[in-house]
């Protein structure tokens, strides 16, 4: 921090200290907006998060359960030979908006929800059962790759907030109250010298008038 007594107590500085006060408070006002927009984000999105979590739980609770009677009936390694026939494996595209300068991910999957046909055991030897833990878990990867789009978008608009946040208590309290500061001292050093100044001329010219 610059002490005020080292700032030079002219006009010039006065007016260049006064145009960094007014850059600032623009720069304050528009970062209390950026985080004022940020955090109405964060709590929309965080709603969305909140509901997927919840239907994710009841879907893991959902699969798991499909899982287990399918064991009971096929015994394991039927179970597992039919979780290795799947060939096409899921696949994710990951696109971005920009939310105040923070890119917020969008995922799209294709090939998570499969038909029958598609799944890659053969339908002789298995059973409604297995069709139907398969569909469960799809359904649960499914809602995973949602909660992760969430879940990624929350974790960068808390930094992103945080950030905007420290800026903001940086020219809120230290920067704006220095630069106040020095243009008050500046203002206070400009009307001494002018008293000085006007002291020494009604000097001069009340020794002129005695000559």
């Amino acid at each position: 921090m610059v002490a005020v007594e080292q700032v030079k107590p002219t006009r010039m500085e006065l007016l260049n200290i006064k145009e960094k006060i007014k850059l600032s408070e623009k720069g304050h006002k528009l970062l209390k907006q950026k985080r004022d927009v940020l955090i109405l984000e964060f709590f929309a999105i965080f709603e969305k998060a909140r509901d997927i979590r919840s239907e994710l739980n009841a879907q893991m609770a959902k699969a798991f359960t499909s899982l287990a009677i399918a064991q009971a009936y096929h015994g394991i390694f039927e179970i597992e030979s039919a979780s290795l026939a799947v060939k096409k494996a899921p696949g994710v595209r990951v696109t971005v908006r920009n939310v105040m300068g923070v890119k917020i991910p969008k995922v799209e999957s294709s090939y998570v929800k499969k038909g029958l046909m598609d799944r890659g055991y053969g339908l002789l030897g298995s059973s409604a059962k297995i069709d139907e833990a398969a569909e469960s878990f799809e359904g649960a990867l499914d809602t995973i790759i949602k909660l992760s789009e969430t879940e990624t978008a929350l974790k960068r608009l808390i930094e992103e907030t945080e950030k905007t946040k420290r800026r903001v208590n940086a020219l809120e309290y230290v920067i704006l109250p220095r630069f106040k500061e020095q243009a008050k001292y500046i203002n206070m050093r400009l009307d001494e010298m002018e008293r000085e100044t006007f002291s020494t001329l009604k000097h001069i010219k009340k020794k002129f008038q005695r000559g």
